[in-house]
């Protein structure tokens, strides 16, 4: 059975914390396993004008690079080091494509681009066709060692500084550098589509443009689309790297495929028990003691991540336990430096909200708005979800100042929350009901839903979410019409997935 806690202001979005969707999102990409393409010791190959280089996957002509992807490379390297033999079609696409499943069609490609590389006007100078078998490389060749260049070890390298560049730049948690490691990911698959380490940045970057606009009206569903279709191709190329799953468990919960979602979790903790970020990451998919266990397992592992301690905090709340609640994020903001000079490594973004309204819940107002005031404080930092959770902390001042009685103050906090989630379905019923206050009553308070993508009443249409439900009845109740507000969040629980909605 679904519960709320009886605390003034809730969150009326899913309780999700933070940061830990995405602050565990790269540290799996620090991890020394990541399948970057080998800087390999050994000889190459030299024939006709051509230097071919397998430990940077790189073709020269005359000292000069050849334009040529990484599968291509392989797949000549395949028939160079095995000049003179015939090496078979599937033979060729295990050396390019690591096996994975690709038509004649792309191997005929391949071979078309290497012919045209290498003698276009004599296509079958260096490679010979072996009809319904395969290939063999004609050309004489010697085994050279090669000596590289500073440009050949900065391509060797640029894999791994683009990955690292990426990691980093997700780090950050920052809308402009989000964007950046997304952009930085899609041009190093575009070079080696089969590198797991690349799609799993990918999903995550994607993802977090996504949770961007999570809150507004018309969210970003082509970005959450594309980072389900790389986590599970990350999961695909690498079905035992346990951040490849953590990132499929996090996107699958976003896309409201919860089984699924929890058995992906579930599964990088057992491939990577200790990792705290999959610990985590399932304690912000899971809900009720799962929740709570993942979050103590992250804090057992790794101490300093104040999400932990918000997680851990939302099922105390639920379960109105509110003062142990209250010293979970205690435990929390002493972890957190966000409001130090030193860097913070995790924020404590959301936290000071949740204990504003546990400050509320004990009647403690002033001590509330210090809290609401420090986490208004966080928004210049520009976090991922600062805008979201500044929202929510508008709308808690602006049911303190209407409760007060300052219908004037309270709308100007209620049309704050708007400003920064349009699609606010509390504070847009919290402006509605000051609104009218203000007007002495002469403004009709419509209960029905804010945006129109639900009924208020069951027998009107599809029931609302619990957000837009919650808001509906709000409205109704400040109406007078409270016995109709109790069909609507019976329909809305009735709907609702399992877990922590509302």
């Amino acid at each position: 059975m679904k519960r709320r806690g009886r605390i003034e202001s809730p969150n009326h979005t899913q309780a999700r914390s933070p940061d830990a969707g995405f602050a565990p999102e790269l540290s799996g990409l620090q991890r020394g396993e990541d399948r970057i393409p080998a800087v390999a010791s050994g000889s190459g190959f030299a024939f006709g004008p051509f230097t071919l280089d397998p430990s940077s996957e790189r073709l020269l002509c005359d000292g000069k690079p050849i334009r040529l992807t990484p599968p291509h490379v392989r797949v000549l390297h395949a028939l160079v080091s095995r000049a003179g033999e015939i090496v078979h079609k599937d033979a060729l696409v295990t050396a390019g494509w690591a096996g994975a499943f690709m038509g004649d069609n792309n191997l005929a490609q391949a071979m078309l681009r290497l012919r045209r590389v290498l003698d276009a006007g004599d296509p079958h100078r260096y490679i010979e066709t072996i009809p319904r078998v395969g290939y063999r490389f004609v050309g004489a060749i010697e085994r050279v060692r090669p000596s590289h260049t500073d440009a050949d070890l900065a391509a060797i390298l640029a894999p791994h500084r683009a990955l690292m560049d990426g990691r980093a730049a997700l780090k950050t948690l920052e809308r402009t550098e989000i964007a950046r490691a997304r952009s930085t990911f899609e041009a190093q698959l575009a070079r080696d589509p089969r590198e797991p380490a690349f799609h799993v940045g990918l999903a995550n970057a994607c993802a977090m443009q996504y949770e961007m606009t999570r809150a507004d009206a018309s969210p970003d569903a082509e970005a959450l689309r594309l980072a389900a279709t790389h986590a599970r191709e990350a999961c695909r190329l690498a079905a035992r790297n346990g951040e490849a799953w953590a990132t499929l468990g996090f996107v699958l919960e976003r896309t409201h495929e919860r089984a699924d979602a929890l058995a992906a979790l579930r599964r990088s903790i057992a491939l990577e028990p200790d990792d705290w970020q999959h610990h985590l990451r399932l304690s912000a998919a899971s809900w009720g003691n799962e929740r709570l266990r993942a979050a103590r397992r992250t804090l057992e592992i790794f101490r300093d991540v104040p999400s932990a301690h918000w997680l851990a905090a939302t099922v105390l709340v639920a379960r109105e336990n509110f003062a142990e609640a209250e010293r979970e994020l205690d435990d929390g903001l002493a972890s957190a430096r966000d409001e130090s000079n030193e860097p913070a490594r995790f924020s404590a973004v959301g936290l000071h909200w949740l204990k504003g309204l546990l400050c509320l819940a004990r009647g403690a107002d002033v001590e509330a708005g210090a809290s609401f005031e420090r986490e208004l404080a966080l928004e210049a930092r520009g976090h991922l979800y600062t805008r979201e959770c500044c929202a929510n902390t508008w709308y808690a001042i602006g049911a303190c100042r209407l409760r007060r009685g300052d219908t004037s103050a309270a709308c100007a906090a209620f049309e704050r929350a708007i400003a920064r989630v349009s699609a606010h379905p509390m504070a847009r019923a919290g402006l509605s009901i000051a609104a009218d206050r203000e007007a002495g009553g002469s403004i009709a308070i419509d209960p029905r839903p804010i945006h129109g993508q639900a009924a208020a009443s069951p027998q009107a249409g599809p029931a609302p979410s619990v957000d837009q439900a919650l808001a509906a009845v709000t409205l109704l109740v400040a109406r007078g019409d409270a016995p109709a507000a109790a069909p609507v969040v019976d329909a809305a629980i009735a709907s609702a997935p399992s877990g922590n909605a509302g």
